[in-house]
Order: C-alpha cells, then structure tokens, then sequence
C-alpha cells in the first residue's frame, strides 16, 4: 500500500510543530515509536514519510483511530503504561517521539529506547502551566530542567524551557541524539531546521 494513501477516519490535529522542525532528525526509513499517541496525529505524518511506525497507547477508543495504519503495516499496542510492565522490553528506535504526556518512572526507558544515531523528540507541559490551565498537577509537570536531566545520556540538539500562547501553555521541549559509539574524525552534523 502507497503510504501517502493513508488516512485517519477522522480529520485529526496537526503533528506538533516541534515534532515537525525535528523530524528531519531521524533516520530515513527508520522505526518510529510515538508513546501515548492517542489518534495517531504523528503517527500518520511519519509513516506518510516512510518510516515503520509503532504506537503505544491505553485508550481503546483512541488507538480505534489508527485502524487504518495497522491496517498498511503499522504496529499499535494498547497498553497501560503506567500501571503494567512496558510492552516493547529492549527494543530500539529510530525515533522516539512524545507529546503532552508525562509519567516520570518511564523516562529512562524512553530515553533507552533510542537507537544509536536515532533521536528523542519529546515536548510536554511544565511548571507554570497551572497558572494557564490544566493540566495543573505538578505530577504533570516538568520541573525547571528536568527533561535536560533525563536526557543526560544523549546529545541535546535543541531545548526549550518557556511559555507559548496559541493555546497559552507553559511547555518544555527537547530533540536529543544516541550519537554512535564508532570514532568520529568528523563533528556530526544534525542541521537545525528552521533556525536562523
């Protein structure tokens, strides 16, 4: 199946703007993991550039949506991941993205998740967002740097600690590599997209 020819059942919102400055990031033709992905919004966008995509989420109603992905090949895994085992032990990704979604004890699986000369793209609410809306809990809230921290493993590319107003949120946000561990005579060079 053509897999530009996949679509949702239903209009779905579009990928992050994060998600889309970074994805350049992962290597082509790589495997693609989106945790909590929910409808399936960046799911659709990287397999739509040829990228094997595997989705976790818990919510039956919302994996209903990626029907039509599993369908083409794609890999969705219902799954509470907060209260059972993770059910992808030991596998590797080319991509690892995560939007709006925040459970602290699977930071260093997500991080490890990461392949070598793969890339970790996550953005989330942080503290300051319950003066905005919700989420409100500081449990789901980033601490100043706290995704600097989990990520000390890999290579920051890029990282952003701030508020944004279209929805008014307080975010934090981070594109960081598994650089390879072969000997490098050369700087790697991971472009940045989109900056001036």
């Amino acid at each position: 199946m053509n897999t530009l020819a996949v679509q949702p059942p239903q209009p779905l919102s579009p990928p992050s703007a994060w998600v889309r400055r970074w994805c350049h990031l992962i290597p082509a033709g790589s495997a693609v993991l989106d945790v909590a992905c929910g409808s399936g919004r960046h799911l659709y966008a990287l397999h739509a550039q040829g990228h094997p995509v595997t989705g976790v989420d818990r919510s039956a109603e919302a994996v209903e949506n990626t029907r039509p992905l599993a369908e083409a090949g794609a890999r969705i895994v219902q799954a509470d991941i907060e209260n059972g085992p993770w059910p992808l032990p030991g596998e590797r990704f080319g991509g690892v993205v995560i939007t709006n979604y925040l459970w602290r004890p699977l930071l260093p699986t997500l991080v490890d998740s990461v392949a070598e000369g793969g890339v970790l793209i996550y953005e989330t609410f942080a503290a300051g967002n319950q003066t905005v809306g919700k989420p409100s809990r500081p449990v789901f809230l980033l601490a100043p740097g706290e995704l600097l921290r989990a990520c000390a493993a890999l290579r920051v590319v890029a990282y952003e600690d701030g508020f944004l107003d279209q929805p008014a949120r307080f975010v934090q946000r981070i594109a960081a590599v598994r650089e390879p561990r072969t000997a490098h005579d050369q700087p790697l060079r991971h472009a940045l997209m989109g900056a001036g």
